[in-house]
């Protein structure tokens, strides 16, 4: 449709917001893989709930949730004002270089706790 954002542009939204959520945390990407170790998206659930269309003006909430050994959840919102777009459950694991799982460690939701 004409004019309407393109639902897989969403999930780039989202994405740009969790990178931005893990550098203001104070967590070097780079750093972490050159130590073998990377942060992947295992899950993301998604509701597509109202059109966005070119040139709205629009703003992605990220909150990191319930954290496990080795992945957490964040709930992200994408919003144009007060109205909710976009809403998703996003489960983000820590892994090795092969893709094993790897325990976050304390550290990981203290530094997400601040941000």
């Amino acid at each position: 449709m004409a004019g309407i954002v393109y639902h897989a542009n969403y999930l780039k939204y989202i994405e740009r917001a969790r990178s931005e959520m893990v550098r203001e945390a104070g967590i070097d990407q780079a750093e972490m893989r050159a130590e073998g170790r990377v942060f992947v998206v295992a899950r993301i659930e998604a509701d597509y709930l109202r059109p966005a269309f070119y040139d709205d003006d629009l703003m992605v909430e990220t909150e990191a949730r319930a954290f496990r050994p080795a992945r957490f959840t964040m709930r992200q919102e994408v919003q144009r004002g007060e109205t909710v777009l976009f809403r998703a459950e996003v489960t983000v694991a820590l892994t090795d270089l092969r893709g094993r799982p790897q325990r976050l460690g304390p550290e990981i939701a203290t530094l997400f706790a601040r941000s």
